[in-house]
């Protein structure tokens, strides 16, 4: 099933008005398809759900986190520290239009905003929510280096003066972490490729003049 098919089957659990349905997945494809989005693009978003579909018997609330999904980087620009708030935003907004409860909402909103700082919690849909947005990091590593090209294109306003210490110290503080991935599913999966890639790409960064 493709994304825009994901999308409208979820949303008509909650309304059968296809005309602000199709409005809404409107604006996610035109979000998600900016010319400045390399790697947070609606391909980011499939990936995701393809992760999260192997899990889905693990998560407590699936509608909530599919919302999550394609909410989450619905705002992205690479020059703002705002986006998740800003992306949670949307999503209420837009949630409510469709007749979300309330709760449902604030724990969608919950989860959005949690992808920002990436800590563990308490709540294990969250934990996989996080993991499925980081599971590129233990891909192949042709797939983890094209993914590192797509950033740096989306962070192109920065020159390497400015770049290079930046992914340095976020590529760091992931090594030191004790782990990485924060359920068992994605531990067992990644954290050892995810660790050796992230390894490899600081030894090319230092290689690089």
């Amino acid at each position: 099933m493709n994304l825009k098919n994901q999308f409208e089957q979820l949303c008509t659990l909650f309304t059968k008005d296809q005309n602000l349905i199709g409005r809404l997945w409107q604006e996610i494809e035109t979000k998600y398809t900016e010319k400045d989005r390399y790697y947070h693009t609606l391909l980011h978003l499939d990936h995701m759900l393809q992760e999260l579909e192997t899990v889905k018997s693990h998560i407590s609330d699936y509608t909530t986190v599919l919302f999550s999904v394609f909410y989450h980087d619905i705002i992205y620009n690479a020059t703002s520290k705002s986006n998740e708030k800003n992306s949670a935003i949307t999503a209420e907004s837009r949630l409510q239009e469709l007749g979300v409860s309330k709760d449902e909402i604030e724990i969608i909103s919950a989860q959005i905003i949690a992808t920002k700082q990436h800590q563990l919690s308490e709540d294990n849909d969250i934990n996989y929510l996080l993991d499925a947005d980081l599971s590129i990091l233990g891909k192949d590593l042709e797939t983890y280096l094209d993914y590192t090209q797509k950033i740096r294109k989306e962070y192109s306003i920065y020159p390497d003066l400015l770049y290079k210490p930046g992914i340095k110290k976020v590529l760091k503080h992931f090594l030191e972490l004790e782990s990485i991935f924060k359920t068992e599913h994605f531990k067992e999966k990644y954290e050892a490729r995810a660790r050796e890639n992230i390894a490899a790409e600081l030894k090319l960064l230092s290689l690089k003049i």
